[in-house]
């Protein structure tokens, strides 16, 4: 019975199969017309639904590029003529390899990304740069050209740079370092660039040295300069009437730059009154220099990298009258000048402090008492180098430094004991980095990570970390700080450089991640990429 069952089952169910099999062919020899209809009306839904991308229009495709990466940019320029067509228009960032075999290359690089706004010039110091002819091309076909990166371009002169300069005149960054023109090719752009608002010079090779140096400056550029950095120029100096012209200056950065700035800082300081930031490394200034830069009532952060012949006193004419002061870093060059007399004089008058470094100098408990007492907003403390930095000042700062969050000790005699301090004190306290303190153990470090599990401690890595300190300053110390100058464009490769970003389509690429944008862009294409070129 229960064979006979199944094989009455097994009978049924070929029985259904074989009738539908029978329908459909019958239907398909009825209308053969409507089944090939159908199927193509399913191959072209399907070929919609799989290629939203082509109905994307190019402002949109061109947001989307923009927030890709340069090696994912160029991906999907390989996709379709569409593609690269939207890509480069939309490309506003370039950097190229300078060399001179570029020349010939610049019409059609500069016919593909038309909308260049940004422009990186970098050649390797061994090779041939591009020349003033290359530049002066450049220049015809970029003439919304914003910002000029150059980078070891030795062979354009003072032709060439005033050429450019008359077709880009709403030029408003210009970084040069390791450039062989002089003071009137950096005189044209100063004339006829009345926008620019930053300029960055390092190592002008065309500067004369002496008391023959052209003067640059001030031009019709000086009323809009507001950033002027000056590095390792044999007459800094000859930049004077720029600066003094400057009126609107902000941020002023002098670098390893020759001469008596002693005698130029008191007629900088009185034409320009607005001045916030001050960088000055290893340059020949002293204390009369900061009684003129004490008269700048606006300032907020001071860098004082390697001046030994700076003191107590400067520091102090500068605290009593600069008392908006937020931002201090003091690189004493263990000559022992400032200490903490100087110190005293910072607590006492500038209540804004919000960041100290002190690389090089000894301060006792004294001043640092002082500094925590007085400082309430202090939040960023490094301490490096110091011979009188041990367990008790760092007690000191542990019972009265409430705000502060980030906290670095570097080749000072601290031990396990001033870890323990730290561990019930500072209680904002977020981060303490220690490097080369011999006296603090590993021991004592995971014991502090034990006590205080919220706190991030960082023993003798020897990371290379960001700091808001100039070249050589607090970056060869570790102190780990937030960067004040943004990075620079650094592409060894033609058309290398990406478009500047747009913030409200930096979520997209956080949310997709590029690459995986860029994977899903040339995925939805490719079915019918070919087709579209």
């Amino acid at each position: 019975m229960g064979q006979s069952v199944s094989t009455a089952k097994l009978i049924s169910r070929r029985d259904i199969n074989h009738s539908q099999r029978s329908k459909s062919k019958s239907t398909a020899l009825i209308c053969p017309m409507q089944a090939e209809e159908a199927g193509e009306l399913d191959r072209r839904s399907i070929e919609r639904s799989s290629d939203f991308i082509s109905d994307l229009p190019d402002e949109c495709l061109a947001c989307i590029f923009q927030s890709l990466r340069p090696s994912d940019r160029k991906l999907c320029s390989l996709v379709c003529r569409r593609w690269l067509r939207i890509e480069g228009q939309s490309r506003h960032r370039l950097s190229l390899n300078a060399q001179s075999d570029l020349h010939p290359l610049i019409p059609s690089i500069f016919s593909r990304f038309d909308a260049v706004t940004k422009l990186a010039l970098k050649c390797d110091r061994r090779s041939v740069s591009i020349g003033d002819e290359g530049l002066v091309l450049i220049s015809e076909r970029c003439r919304n050209l914003t910002r000029l990166k150059l980078r070891a371009c030795r062979d354009l002169t003072d032709a060439g740079m005033s050429a450019f300069a008359k077709n880009c005149r709403g030029l408003k960054k210009l970084s040069c370092g390791s450039c062989t023109f002089g003071a009137k090719g950096m005189n044209a752009v100063l004339d006829n660039c009345a926008a620019l608002e930053e300029l960055s010079v390092k190592r002008l090779r065309g500067i004369t040295d002496g008391a023959a140096a052209e003067p640059i400056g001030p031009g019709v550029a000086a009323v809009s300069l507001k950033t002027i950095c000056l590095k390792e120029l044999y007459n800094g100096q000859c930049f004077g009437p720029l600066i003094i012209g400057a009126k609107n200056l902000k941020s002023l950065k002098l670098f390893r730059c020759s001469g008596d700035w002693d005698k130029l800082f008191p007629l900088i300081v009185d034409r320009v009154t607005g001045m916030v930031e001050l960088h000055m490394e290893r340059i020949q200034v002293s204390d009369v220099g900061l009684v003129a830069i004490a008269n700048c009532l606006n300032l907020e952060i001071l860098h004082l990298v390697k001046t030994p012949e700076c003191t107590n006193a400067g520091i102090g004419a500068v605290a009593e009258k600069c008392k908006l002061l937020r931002k201090l870093h003091i690189d004493g060059w263990k000559a022992n000048r400032i200490g903490d007399q100087g110190l005293i004089a910072v607590a006492k008058s500038c209540p804004n402090l919000q960041e100290l470094v002190l690389i090089g100098v000894n301060p006792t408990k004294l001043s640092l008492g002082m500094l925590a007492s007085n400082c309430l907003n202090l939040e960023r403390l490094a301490l490096c180098g110091s011979d009188t930095v041990g367990d008790e000042e760092i007690s000191c700062i542990a019972l009265k430094c409430i705000a502060l969050k980030k906290l670095c000790i570097k080749s000072c005699p601290v031990s396990d004991h001033g870890m323990e301090a730290l561990a019930s004190g500072c209680p904002n306290l977020v981060k303490v980095k220690v490097k080369k303190c011999r006296g603090v153990t590993s021991e004592g470090a995971d014991w502090l990570r034990a006590n205080r599990g919220s706190l991030a401690v960082n023993l003798d890595t020897g990371e290379h970390l960001d700091a808001s300190a100039s070249d050589g300053g607090a970056q060869d110390n570790g102190v780990e700080f937030p960067p004040m100058v943004a990075a620079q464009i650094g592409a060894p490769t033609i058309a290398s450089s990406s478009t500047s970003r747009s913030t409200s389509f930096k979520l997209l690429g956080i949310l997709s991640g590029r690459s995986l944008v860029a994977c899903t862009l040339r995925r939805l294409a490719s079915s019918n990429g070919s087709s579209r070129s």
